[in-house]
């Protein structure tokens, strides 16, 4: 049944069906938010059917099996994120896709390596919509976008400019979106994230593959080869002269309440110190104090860009993290890998590679001496003839 809003006469009560989300952004399309209300209001006053929600024409149309032509990928906030969309990338490269990125102001440092231009990240959101309108308007065919994040503030933000956006049906925000993708069965179990964001991708192609046999590989990001001479001076300027081992101690946030750093990278410098092994630090910005107090034995480096620290990973004899951006960087470089997880699981978020290696896992940290000896397998020559 498809009642106009006006005959239900109960705007107060329609309005106070409506979900907050959609009351809290400024600026929002009437056109659409009214649909929202008359919907709400029908729920509200019993009337049962299924009224479609009309969204506009001009933010239709992604999902076809069509050439591409410019796109505009918003990545994920977070690097270790951002590593995993590296198969998806290349795959809309592939396509023939014309990317353009849009992400966090790291985003540049990151994808240096690649021939694809990164959209300046405005800190206020009505400014990088402006950004978007900006890009949208520069050249003619463009529109056209896919969102990797699920939020529904990032949907939001590609409405608002205008933009024909393919994304997940996630947080509510389907109807923003010009073509909603259904997260896929597979992620409900053991799907990793850099599968979820590959079949994304494939979806925006048009290519509805088999749920089941969603697969990626290994993300391989591309160094720039004026990384490895920044790597290299610096690692000079801190003293460093032959082989090192990285040590990644800090990691942001946490899961469900629990802290996602290892607790044992202090006494593993200690060990790798007395072994005749030199373990350096360079953690991000805002977390040195948090590494040194953690691992005060390393040898720090002055902070890198991200280009620069993935060749700094790239070539170490090994790199230590935790769940953690470096340790999908780490994986994404070819570097040798020990990754320690005691909370997360890492049948979703593990870093994926041929020299990676996994200790521990959801159910709680590995014990020191299974780290230590992962660490001592991985060195060659081996390492630690005895305990410290």
């Amino acid at each position: 049944m498809d009642v106009p809003f006006s005959a239900l006469n109960c705007p107060s009560r329609a309005w106070a069906c409506v979900p907050s989300a959609f009351r809290l952004h400024g600026g929002a399309d009437m056109a659409v938010f009214w649909q929202i209300a008359r919907i709400a209001g029908m729920r509200a006053l019993g009337i049962r059917g299924k009224p479609a929600l009309r969204v506009p024409a001009s933010i239709t149309g992604i999902g076809r099996n069509d050439a591409l032509g410019s796109l505009l990928v918003r990545l994920p906030n977070h690097l270790g994120d951002a590593c995993m969309t590296l198969p998806a990338l290349d795959l809309l490269a592939e396509r023939g896709a014309s990317l353009t990125l849009f992400g966090r102001p790291w985003a540049g440092e990151l994808f240096a390596g690649y021939p694809w231009p990164v959209l300046p990240w405005a800190p206020e959101r009505g400014a990088r919509i402006a950004a978007l309108r900006a890009w949208r308007r520069a050249e003619p065919g463009r529109g056209e976008a896919l969102v990797f994040p699920n939020s529904f503030s990032s949907a939001w933000e590609f409405r608002r400019a205008g933009m024909r956006t393919t994304g997940y049906r996630t947080d509510g925000r389907g109807w923003l979106l010009g073509a909603p993708v259904a997260v896929p069965v597979p992620w409900h179990g053991d799907m990793h994230t850099s599968a979820y964001y590959l079949h994304l991708a494939q979806m925006c192609l048009g290519r509805a593959g088999d749920e089941s046999d969603e697969t990626a590989g290994a993300p391989v990001l591309r160094i720039p080869d004026s990384a490895w001479g920044r790597a290299r001076a610096a690692l000079g300027r801190a003293g460093v002269s032959g082989g090192y081992v990285v040590l990644c101690p800090t990691v942001r946030g946490k899961h469900h309440g629990k802290v996602k750093a290892w607790d044992g990278f202090g006494r593993l410098a200690r060990a790798l110190r007395a072994a005749g092994e030199t373990p350096v630090a360079c953690p991000g910005p805002g977390e040195e104090a948090d590494a040194r107090a953690a691992c005060p034995d390393a040898v720090f480096l002055e902070p890198l860009d991200l280009g620069t620290f993935a060749a700094l990973l790239a070539g170490s004899r090994l790199v230590v993290a935790n769940d953690s951006g470096p340790g999908h960087l780490a994986g994404a470089v070819g570097a040798r890998l020990i990754g320690v997880f005691g909370v997360t699981d890492p049948a979703k978020t593990r870093p994926i590679g041929a020299r990676v290696r996994l200790v521990g896992g959801p159910a709680g940290w590995p014990e020191y001496e299974e780290v230590l000896a992962a660490v001592a397998e991985a060195l060659d020559p081996p390492v630690f003839s005895r305990s410290p």
